[in-house]
C-alpha cells in the first residue's frame, strides 16, 4: 500500500514537472508565463534604474 501511494506521488511530481516546462501543451496544457500572467507588476515599478547591485565585502561581514 505504501508503495503504490510513493509511486503515485512520484508520477504526479514527474507529470507536474512536464506540465511546468510545457512538455505537454501538445496536448493543449501549458502553464501561463510569469510575464504573461502580471504584467501590471512591470508598470508598479518606481524608477528601476536606480537599482544598483553591489557586490559584498567578505571582510566586512
Amino acid at each position: 500500500m505504501l508503495r503504490l501511494l510513493v509511486v503515485l506521488l512520484v508520477v504526479a511530481n514527474l507529470g507536474y514537472y512536464a506540465w511546468s516546462q510545457g512538455a505537454l501543451a501538445l496536448f493543449g496544457t501549458q502553464p501561463a508565463r510569469f510575464s504573461e500572467r502580471e504584467p501590471q507588476r512591470l508598470q508598479q515599478q518606481v524608477r528601476p534604474q536606480m537599482l544598483e547591485i553591489r557586490k559584498v565585502d567578505p571582510g566586512k561581514v
